[in-house]
């Protein structure tokens, strides 16, 4: 899964450009930089929504 990057990782530029290789990895026009973001998980019990539900239990 691959969603728009916003924001360069390293310098915080914002002028991204997609590449093909890697799969989803973008290119940061101001450092060079290619790049790739990844999510490993949503930690659950850490969205504040739901402690808010658990506390009114």
């Amino acid at each position: 899964m691959s969603a728009v990057i916003y924001h360069c990782p390293f310098c915080a530029e914002e002028d991204l450009r997609p590449v093909e290789e890697p799969r989803g990895a973008w290119r940061c026009v101001a450092c060079a930089r290619v790049f790739t973001v990844t999510q490993h998980r949503v930690e659950e019990s850490q969205i504040p929504g739901r402690i808010r539900e658990e506390a009114e239990r």
